[in-house]
């Protein structure tokens, strides 16, 4: 948990819930922060006192965290070399992009979520649509930035995506550095706030409707869940603030809906590869179209995160949600599960 992404403070939240969650089913857990180290009780008090900002930190504040991403020597710390399963509750940079997935490869423990190419390929939007597009799942229309500072031919835009247009870093999550842009004149700032966040920018048509989300696990999509949002977007604020937005488990959708876009859900989860859990994010047009914005190979945990609430819906309690992970790491390495067992729920 934790690490030097800008989404540090989301993943520690999840990760302290997680670290309680599983030993209230009576497992021995070391939080573990790439970046500083284990995290002993004090630290672990603290952080869990400190929550989840309304804002992610400032770049300078992550500068401050480490000068590289991971500790030297993490993979032969013992709480990593020793652990039956890591559990991965990081979000976002080198916890969500493949890197510290590649590196675990190495120690031969089992860990959570996807493996690294599969976390490289959900991570990188402009490459999951591509993706999305040839397993036949629905997305909107987009354009890649120019690499550096070269500026977007807004005539171009225009033409290709129309107006709003969202504007976001290619690698990054909970809606950091992202921009609904309504007027080309708002277009240059935009994409400058998104590349202080990543190298790669993605110009994105604007979906309107209903935003939906679908939770998988393994080969099996969880009940669909509908987000109602205080704000145009479900932006950071919103996911990370107790009454900015409402959740609705399970959606207000007909069967055949719901049944379609369980469907574009699991072709995504194929498409990329992936593997554990993972929450396919969705928009539903007027229409009854639904257009697939991402997908979060490690998605959030917290007490507001989606993920739980999906689990909710389908009767099962936090903890046997962490739980259940688990059980799919090891079963993916051919070792036995944990007292709670691997079947399907």
């Amino acid at each position: 948990m934790g690490g030097t992404s800008a989404e540090r403070d989301v993943s520690l939240a999840s990760g302290l819930r997680i670290t309680q969650a599983l030993r209230s089913r009576g497992h021995q857990v070391t939080p573990l922060d790439p970046a500083q180290g284990v995290i002993d009780a004090a630290a672990e008090a603290r952080l869990l006192a400190e929550g989840v900002g309304v804002e992610p930190p400032s770049l300078e504040a992550l500068a401050g965290i480490g000068r590289t991403p991971f500790v030297p020597n993490l993979t032969a710390l013992p709480a990593v070399r020793d652990a039956d399963v890591l559990f991965l509750a990081l979000h976002g940079g080198h916890g969500e992009d493949g890197t510290i997935q590649a590196l675990l490869d190495l120690t031969g423990v089992p860990y959570t979520g996807s493996g690294h190419l599969a976390s490289a390929l959900a991570m990188d939007k402009d490459l999951s649509k591509h993706l999305f597009r040839a397993a036949g799942v629905t997305t909107a229309d987009w354009l890649m930035a120019p690499r550096g500072e070269a500026p977007v031919d807004a005539s171009v835009v225009e033409a290709r995506l129309g107006l709003p247009v969202v504007v976001k870093p290619s690698k990054q999550g909970s809606t950091v550095g992202l921009t609904v842009v309504k007027e080309l004149g708002a277009l240059a700032d935009a994409v400058a706030l998104a590349r202080q966040y990543d190298d790669e920018v993605m110009l994105e048509a604007f979906v309107p409707g209903r935003e939906f989300t679908v939770t998988v696990m393994g080969d099996q999509a969880l009940p669909v869940g509908e987000i109602i949002a205080a704000k145009e977007i479900y932006d950071y604020e919103c996911k990370y603030t107790k009454g900015m937005a409402r959740e609705e488990f399970p959606a207000n959708l007909s069967l055949s809906e719901t049944l379609k876009v369980q469907g574009q859900a699991l072709l995504a989860y194929q498409a990329l590869k992936l593997g554990g859990c993972a929450r396919i994010d969705f928009r539903r047009t007027a229409d009854g179209e639904f257009y697939c914005l991402e997908a979060n190979t490690l998605p959030g945990m917290t007490e507001l995160s989606l993920v739980p609430q999906a689990a909710a819906a389908h009767g099962v309690t936090f903890p046997e949600l962490c739980e259940r992970i688990a059980d799919l790491a090891l079963a993916a390495r051919g070792k036995a599960a944990t007292a709670g067992g691997n079947g399907r729920w």
